[in-house]
């Protein structure tokens, strides 16, 4: 009796991680993206956030449950940070101008 061949299973590869992009300067600006819409509401999960500083007297600073990340405030340049945003409010600011700062909330992934 011929004994069935087997094909092993082979899982899909996991979704690929959502981008974000952040950006401060080179003005008095400050924003979250993703794609070409501002961030308003996202649902938790991974994301990878492009940052640009483009100013030497702000920094972009991203805070909320389990995440704080910065820039320098005195230094332009990128950064590329992988973020594992949780259910809550999240703020992204500068630290040196009280005016730039925004919020979004982060939602239950269904």
């Amino acid at each position: 009796m011929p004994i069935p061949m087997v094909m092993p299973v082979v899982p899909p590869p996991p979704p690929p991680t959502p981008k974000l992009s952040g950006k401060v300067g080179p003005a008095k600006v400050i924003s979250l993206k993703r794609g070409a819409s501002a961030v308003k509401t996202l649902k938790a999960g991974k994301f990878k956030l492009a940052v640009s500083d483009l100013s030497k007297t702000d920094n972009f600073h991203l805070s909320g449950p389990g995440v704080n990340k910065k820039t320098g405030v005195k230094s332009k340049g990128s950064a590329v940070w992988t973020v594992a945003l949780r259910v809550g409010t999240y703020t992204y600011r500068s630290d040196a101008t009280k005016k730039l700062r925004r919020t979004f909330k982060v939602v239950k992934a269904s």
